[in-house]
């Protein structure tokens, strides 16, 4: 069994870039494992190799519009 290494991180969101505390798990070997937002008002944005998060207030067209600017379309996306 691979040993996991949790790190208290502070990520900016997403669209807005307001600052949310997140738990951190991480694989032996870097990879992202999970995470979760301890910030009463921030949110979890799913990203295959990144912890993202975001202010509950915004809408999920805004934050993903916000992922597409930062990272580009996702393969999913690019076929259409």
């Amino acid at each position: 069994m691979s040993e996991k290494q949790t790190r208290s991180e502070m990520h900016g969101c997403i669209v807005c870039g307001k600052l949310h505390q997140l738990l951190v798990v991480y694989e032996s070997d870097g990879a992202l494992f999970d995470f979760k937002v301890m910030s009463a008002d921030g949110k979890k944005v799913t990203h295959p190799a990144r912890p993202l998060v975001a202010c509950e207030k915004h809408t999920e067209e805004q934050i993903e519009a916000a992922v597409a600017r930062v990272y580009g379309l996702s393969q999913d996306e690019d076929l259409d």
